[in-house]
């Protein structure tokens, strides 16, 4: 077996969903690295023990308890977002790897909760707190995992497109990025805009 036959049947394992707890950008940098670096087998929590087994037989290597460094196995989740506090800033929209959440700038944003695949990379650049990952009875099965890496591959594809970036960690920030002015690249444009939306998030919370 060549070495782009075996990266792409250990990438047929990985479970796509984008979530870079192994270290690696997505699913498929991960699977190179396996393949072509003798990178550890054990790094992905959402492909769980079945995942590392399968892996294991395909590289002829032992299994191997998951690495502790990149989580934790836990059941699928979805990222829900708690819309009554969202304030339209876009981040969760740049952050999520296959356009799981639509939305626009100052309004309102929702999950297509059935193309999530709960890699909660949106949870983070969050800055009111109001998305939150909750458990789901879904089976994460290769139909899902294919889809997964169809819409993440076409992501990339547009932020080629439309920015000219690479397919890096940086670049997942930048499917919807504005045209913006100077003025809005300045620090303190930036602390005052968002210092400005954060006062007005947390007064209509404690109205609510």
């Amino acid at each position: 077996m060549d070495s782009s036959e075996l990266i792409q049947r250990i990438d047929a394992i990985l479970p796509q969903t984008q979530c870079t707890r192994c270290g690696y950008d997505a699913c498929l940098p991960y699977a190179q690295a396996i393949a072509l670096d003798n990178e550890a087998i054990n790094r992905c929590p959402p492909g769980g023990p079945e995942g590392i087994q399968a892996l294991a037989q395909l590289t002829q290597q032992p299994i191997q308890d998951l690495d502790p460094e990149c989580g934790s196995f836990t059941q699928p989740t979805v990222a829900i977002i708690d819309e009554a506090h969202c304030i339209g800033c876009t981040l969760c929209i740049q952050a999520c790897p296959v356009d799981a959440i639509i939305g626009a700038n100052k309004l309102m944003h929702t999950v297509i909760t059935d193309r999530c695949t709960g890699c909660d990379l949106c949870v983070a650049p969050c800055p009111v707190d109001c998305i939150h990952m909750v458990p789901t009875e879904r089976v994460w099965d290769s139909t899902r995992a294919q889809q997964a890496r169809a819409h993440f591959q076409q992501r990339q594809q547009r932020l080629q497109q439309k920015h000219g970036e690479t397919i890096q960690v940086a670049a997942k920030v930048l499917a919807n990025k504005p045209k913006i002015s100077p003025l809005a690249e300045s620090e303190s444009y930036k602390k005052a805009t968002l210092a400005d939306v954060l006062a007005k998030a947390r007064a209509r919370r404690q109205s609510s």
